[in-house]
């Protein structure tokens, strides 16, 4: 019986691989606001946003959440929409995510295709027309901090 035995590959431990950047939003984390934009990262495969919404304090449930399939991105200056490929975490209309108190924050998360690497700005829309639509109008991420992971940190030489 003949075994074939395939040879592995050796890699550089200190090979650096390009990890996506995640901005964060420094206003990301005002507890004041209903929803706001936590994160934003942007990779040559896709854009990942992630949100933050507080639950009403007019309902006694703290009402309900939802996203419509056919939101988008839109970098700022440009015609080009960037249509919703995943959420995760908040369904899709018509079914909805009903709270169970008010004040229930509850994180979510929009894929979109990859932006333009130039991209400074976005405008986030749900939808364009009358009602309670979650739209975010000139996102401009460029000036958001990043926070450097303990796999991004340079290593000491021992």
């Amino acid at each position: 019986m003949e075994t074939t035995i395939k040879q592995l590959i050796e890699t550089d431990r200190n090979l650096k691989i390009d990890s996506p950047v995640r901005l964060y939003n420094p206003e990301g984390m005002d507890f004041k606001n209903g929803l706001r934009v936590k994160s934003i990262e942007a990779t040559a495969e896709y854009t990942r946003i992630d949100f933050i919404y507080k639950s009403s304090m007019i309902y006694d449930n703290g009402g309900w959440i939802q996203m419509d399939p056919d939101s988008y991105i839109q970098p700022i200056g440009s015609s080009t929409k960037y249509k919703l490929v995943k959420s995760i975490g908040v369904p899709l209309t018509p079914l909805k995510h009903y709270f169970k108190r008010q004040g229930e924050y509850y994180p979510y998360t929009l894929i979109f295709p990859a932006l333009p690497k130039d991209t400074k700005a976005i405008d986030i829309i749900e939808k364009l027309a009358p009602g309670s639509y979650f739209n975010f109008y000139n996102v401009d991420f460029s000036t958001w901090m990043t926070i450097p992971h303990a796999a991004d940190l340079p290593r000491k030489n021992n």
